[in-house]
């Protein structure tokens, strides 16, 4: 039991961790370095960027004359392991990841925590924790690999095995809406209120197209498990084509794809937050950590949906003979630790599909940013009637024609 516990805690760190802020993170720096390159200028390129090595920080051998011969000896080892490690700092700072990673977190850490006069100190620092906790809760569901089999114990690499994770996620992304209503309204301020009203509306009209993509797909594959819609996506049609949701669904797909972008408040569906006319939107009032929040929330919120749409209509884990390829290297491995990792329930194998379905979600994450700094913002209108008028009859339509095939064949 007690190795059950550990397991159990080994998972919540790594999802937590090493899957869900890391993803977050990619996010953000991306949206910085990406939307630089899109935009034909540098973007954050300064800090660590001017780290120097360490022969040049200071002339040692000057400072260090007088020294005891031991004390020389140990700076210029230290000099000599610092050197690959400010090497890497470097290269950092020149790409930016200190920057967006580092400054602008210790930045917001250090601001003014300002709350407006007249409201309520409490539910002011509480929404942006209903806004962000329930996205990171979502992750809990998430398979991010192939069961596995270490010391006798079968690892599901999930924190949470629930046959009903799409309904779970479902439901924590409906959560999420209440953190913008309560910002919006302790903000105090009509800009506040204005976009808190836009994002209740868009919200709870894109839900609607989103959760019957969401039922369709349950339909299809006759579960509610992600974990068995990946599995039900590991064979093939007519002996070539992957036997993906996208695929099989493409329409169901589209909606989920859209809806999920205006979920997530990002342009073309910024209307929320749009600075041309609401200052900030629902979040105008908020600074420092608390508006780090909201940011790091809605970065987790594009993490999560190319997360969904990798399990649910690109196979997850699985990729065209891949599979195949490493039970033939099994097979070549003889026996030993080699041939069992790669072996079904193997530990090198999950390692690899693990790999796999990072690798999908990372390039869902980009496609999102770069989408976002390419097309320009709907009227609200136009975003009304995308919703109610096109996908909710188009997601119906398709749900119906689904279940229809599904019950004929």
């Amino acid at each position: 039991m007690a190795t059950e516990y550990w397991i159990l805690l080994f998972k919540v760190i790594f999802v937590f961790g090493v899957v869900a802020q890391p993803l977050a993170s990619l996010c953000v720096w991306i949206e910085r370095k990406g939307s630089a390159l899109i935009q034909d200028r540098i973007g954050a390129n300064r800090a660590g960027a001017s780290i120097m090595y360490p022969n040049s920080i200071i002339p040692l051998g000057t400072l260090l004359a007088s020294a005891p011969r031991l004390i020389q000896i140990l700076a210029k080892i230290l000099g000599i392991l610092l050197y690959p490690l400010l090497w890497v700092a470097k290269w950092l700072g020149i790409l930016g990841v200190i920057n967006t990673l580092v400054c602008d977190a210790a930045k917001a850490l250090f601001k003014e925590d300002f709350v407006p006069e007249g409201t309520s100190n409490f539910m002011h620092s509480l929404a942006p924790f209903m806004a962000a906790f329930p996205i990171m809760l979502a992750f809990a569901v998430i398979p991010i690999a192939p069961s596995f089999t270490v010391g006798g114990y079968q690892i599901m690499p999930m924190i949470a095995d629930l046959n009903v994770g799409v309904l779970f996620i479902f439901a924590m992304a409906s959560l999420a809406v209440y953190g913008v209503t309560v910002a919006a309204w302790v903000g105090n301020n009509k800009f506040s209120l204005f976009g808190g009203i836009r994002a209740i509306a868009q919200m709870i009209s894109y839900e609607l197209a989103l959760g019957i993509s969401l039922v369709t797909a349950i339909v299809l594959y006759d579960t509610m498990s992600l974990y068995q819609m990946v599995e039900a996506q590991s064979k093939s049609l007519f002996g070539f084509i992957p036997a993906w949701g996208v695929f099989l669904q493409f329409p169901a797909f589209l909606i989920f794809f859209i809806a999920g972008m205006a979920e997530t408040k990002r342009a073309p569906f910024d209307l929320p937050e749009s600075e041309s006319e609401l200052v900030a939107g629902y979040f105008t009032e908020y600074s420092g950590m608390k508006f780090l929040l909201f940011w790091l929330g809605e970065f987790t919120e594009i993490a999560l949906l190319a997360a969904l749409m990798t399990l649910i209509f690109f196979g997850g884990w699985h990729l065209p003979g891949l599979d195949a390829g490493l039970t033939w290297l099994s097979a070549q491995a003889g026996s030993g630790w080699l041939a069992d990792g790669l072996a079904e329930q193997g530990w090198l194998r999950a390692l690899v599909g693990h790999g796999v379905f990072m690798a999908k979600v990372s390039f869902f994450c980009l496609l999102q940013i770069v989408i976002r700094w390419t097309l320009p913002r709907f009227r609200y209108d136009q975003l009304m009637d995308l919703g109610w008028k096109m996908l909710l009859p188009i997601s119906l339509v398709n749900l119906m024609i689904t279940a229809g095939f599904v019950l004929a064949f």
